[in-house]
């Protein structure tokens, strides 16, 4: 990490290319975090570093911290970002194993997960998945209770053997699928204590196939 000095020097920098004209003093580093001239200069000697308030400056400023604290260029922080893939991740909404559960809506926040994983969840990559909790346990014991599923909705085909997200009339739920001879599609529990329940094509529509899933802590 680079010291003090240099990261008030940095942000001098920054805020010169803002001004038309004039020098950039620390009284106006001082300001910009919203610290006191005294007691910036306090921190100045010390080398005590305002992290919340350098933060706070990066964001408004849209500057990376990695640039500001260890000197690291745009492109190695892109090419390490791009180790990742971002996964839409539901963190309110539960797809039921038992009763029905909310439907999907906009209310969601990107997660970056290493790509082996994802490689080793679906075999590639370019899939966009999303994620969501488990609610109930008749799926148990492949998915327990508030476990996160991963949910590949390109994979609607219900005659390849798998778990499924369904929704309802009744919510969202998370079975096995099987169409039966007679046009009428069952969901399935893995859990044995649970009946399979029985409904009409028009009743039902595949969100998706899970794809992977992980223990909620």
């Amino acid at each position: 990490m680079i010291e003090f000095n240099d990261i008030i020097e940095k942000l001098k920098d920054v805020l010169s290319n803002e001004k038309i004209k004039g020098k950039v003093f620390d009284k106006d580093v001082a300001n910009e975090l919203g610290i006191s001239q005294t007691t910036f200069a306090t921190m100045k000697k010390r080398g005590s570093i305002p992290y919340k308030e350098l933060m706070d400056f990066c964001a408004t400023k849209k500057l990376s911290i990695n640039w500001l604290f260890f000197d690291q260029p745009i492109e190695m922080l892109i090419e390490e970002t791009n180790k990742f893939f971002q996964v839409r991740y539901f963190a309110d909404l539960r797809a039921s194993a038992g009763g029905g559960a909310e439907v999907f809506d906009e209310d969601y926040e990107m997660i970056s997960i290493d790509e082996k994983i994802i490689q080793n969840m679906v075999g590639r990559v370019d899939r966009k998945l999303e994620a969501i909790h488990v609610d109930g346990e008749s799926m148990e014991p492949t998915l327990y209770d508030g476990s996160i599923v991963f949910i590949d909705r390109e994979q609607t085909n219900i005659n390849k053997e798998g778990i499924f997200i369904a929704s309802t009339n009744a919510g969202l739920f998370i079975k096995r699928v099987r169409q039966r001879a007679d046009g009428m599609v069952e969901l399935i529990s893995d859990n044995k204590t649970y009946s399979p329940e029985v409904l009409s094509p028009d009743e039902i529509t595949i969100v998706g196939k899970v794809v992977g899933s992980i223990e909620s802590l």
